[in-house]
């Protein structure tokens, strides 16, 4: 009688092993793993590209610029004290952050006032992961700097280098370096958008010779450093304009040269005085009707330049009719249309300068000269 092959014992061997096959097969497509993959050769990670030669000019300018400013560039964080109203207990709770950097060897931190607005506490981190508590030195709102002091000692970092905003041109390169949204020490470029923007503070007063870039500036950048291709600050980085609220290309910044003005004053005094007349002028939407270009003079104050300059304030008469008074058109050369372009021309100006101005008294033109003061 012959063998069955059920009992042939290499026959049971090899049953046994395709059974195994099958099972193992059945159970690899049950978790999603394709059987033949079992068969297939390992891939290998793929060989690194050498490079075809050396970074390009612009790129390397780029890296030296973030690597030389980058550990002046501080993380600035506004806190404020709250009571809890069951334990009693006082609660710090962060108000936001922002951007900052550091102005000299002697710890004055420059940023935007809007990023320590109603702080009770503000704390200045730098590069380096050390954080310092920070005094007010002195703030400007009109237009959105302060100057913050911290105790440091052998910071052993290098200022950021002060340019000039006077000579910049449209379609320049531009570095902003700061914090958007917590994210320290991001580097982003651009150009120069435009020059000569003007922009509302948060006391509504205009800031004016703003510069428009398209660098990307988000939440967390503010009061950061605009630089040009050298590292030198050209501007104070302040707003943006997005329906949401995040970059949209439009950024903003204060230029440099009001910066340095500012600061030093804030540093020295603790405070700024906007430069003025000592006059009040006339509501624009009646000084329209005069069908004159140019600012009203409705009230000279007493003791002030204008009134040693000998300006004339509008008059009540006794008949009951109303004399005009001096009307601006000119100052230091420059046309002036309204109040905005008389604010923007004195704040080129420091109190105690000494200007020209032009006015139209009764229909007739005179020039008169008067000392810039400081007004509230």
């Amino acid at each position: 009688m012959q063998n069955s092959s059920f009992t042939n014992p290499k026959m049971v061997k090899l049953a046994r092993v395709l059974i195994i096959i099958v099972i193992v097969w059945i159970v690899a497509d049950f978790f999603g793993i394709k059987p033949t993959s079992f068969f297939q050769p390992k891939v290998g990670m793929r060989p690194v590209t050498q490079p075809l030669g050396e970074l390009g000019a612009d790129e390397r300018a780029s890296i030296e610029v973030f690597k030389r400013i980058s550990p002046s560039v501080t993380y600035i964080t506004n806190k404020r004290f709250q009571r809890d109203y069951f334990s009693f207990n006082v609660m710090e709770i962060p108000q936001g952050t922002g951007s900052g950097f550091l102005w000299d060897n002697k710890g004055h931190i420059v940023t935007n006032f809007h990023v320590v607005y109603e702080a009770d506490e503000i704390e200045v981190r730098m590069r380096d992961g050390k954080s310092y508590d920070a005094d007010v030195v002195g703030a400007d709102p009109d237009h959105d700097l302060v100057v913050l002091q911290i105790n440091a000692t052998n910071l052993n970092i290098s200022p950021v280098m002060i340019g000039s905003s006077k000579d910049l041109l449209v379609g320049q390169k531009v570095l902003a370096i700061g914090n958007p949204f917590g994210l320290d020490s991001t580097l982003t470029t651009g150009v120069i958008s435009a020059l000569g923007r003007t922009i509302q503070s948060m006391t509504k007063r205009y800031i004016h010779d703003v510069i428009q870039t398209d660098a990307a500036i988000n939440p967390g950048n503010s009061g950061g450093p605009l630089l040009d291709s050298f590292g030198r600050l050209i501007g104070v980085n302040t707003a943006i304009i997005s329906p949401s609220g995040t970059y949209s290309g439009v950024g903003f910044a204060v230029p440099v040269d009001t910066v340095n003005r500012i600061v030093t004053k804030l540093i020295n005094h603790g405070k700024v005085g906007r430069p003025g007349f000592g006059i009040s002028l006339i509501p624009e939407h009646i000084m329209s009707r005069t069908g004159i270009e140019g600012v009203g003079i409705l009230e000279v104050f007493k003791g002030s330049s204008a009134a040693e300059a000998g300006l004339r304030e509008v008059k009540h008469l006794s008949n009951g009719r109303i004399e005009m008074g001096d009307i601006i058109i000119e100052v230091d050369g420059s046309h002036v249309k309204n109040s905005t372009d008389l604010v923007r021309i004195l704040d080129r100006h420091e109190v105690g300068d000494e200007v020209d101005i032009v006015i139209i008294r009764k229909n007739v033109k005179k020039s008169v000269r008067i000392i810039i003061q400081s007004v509230n």
